[in-house]
């Protein structure tokens, strides 16, 4: 089988804690994977805004809490603010870079005046729908060295990980 960049990593940890039981290659190993896809995938989500002044990774992220949050495409932006995991400060800050672009409106709430409720605009939609089936052509060929059944084993396996924390 190949080797990987984690093989060696995995390789000078083995030989540094040989006589420690505690460490596990395997398991070290699976979790640095994790770590290197991620980190690749953040970088193409990066480079697929590189240029844009426009339309940034922060504004797309924006959009994508609006519209795959629990609620169904409006949320008050303390929601936003939770479902993207940034501060409330700044939310508002790219909540007002949505809205002066019209992809996004902020009403008072009807039913209690002290809310607002943001919703995405026509455009709004459109330029999300852009991105993110962009995104999903990312996402697919990071995962293309797998076969649909491994896909299907592995997404059993880290299910049944995320389940143990209670996930």
């Amino acid at each position: 089988m190949d080797r990987d960049s984690v093989d060696q990593h995995v390789d000078r940890w083995s030989t540094f804690w040989k006589d420690e039981p505690a460490f596990e290659p395997e398991v070290e190993g699976a979790l640095i994977r994790m770590i290197h896809i991620q980190r690749w995938l953040r970088r193409e989500d990066v480079a697929a805004f590189a240029g844009s002044e426009d339309f940034t990774l922060q504004d797309y992220k924006t959009l994508h809490a609006l519209m795959v949050q629990p609620w169904p495409t409006e949320a008050a932006p303390a929601q936003l603010a939770e479902a993207a995991n940034v501060t409330r400060a700044a939310m508002t800050s790219r909540l007002d870079r949505l809205a002066e672009a019209e992809l996004i409106t902020r009403e008072v709430d009807g039913a209690d005046r002290r809310r607002v409720i943001v919703r995405p605009t026509q455009r709004g939609r459109e330029m999300w729908n852009r991105y993110i089936f962009e995104g999903i052509e990312r996402d697919k060929r990071v995962m293309s060295a797998l076969s649909k059944d491994e896909l299907i084993q592995l997404n059993a396996l880290l299910r049944k990980v995320l389940l143990s924390l209670g996930e």
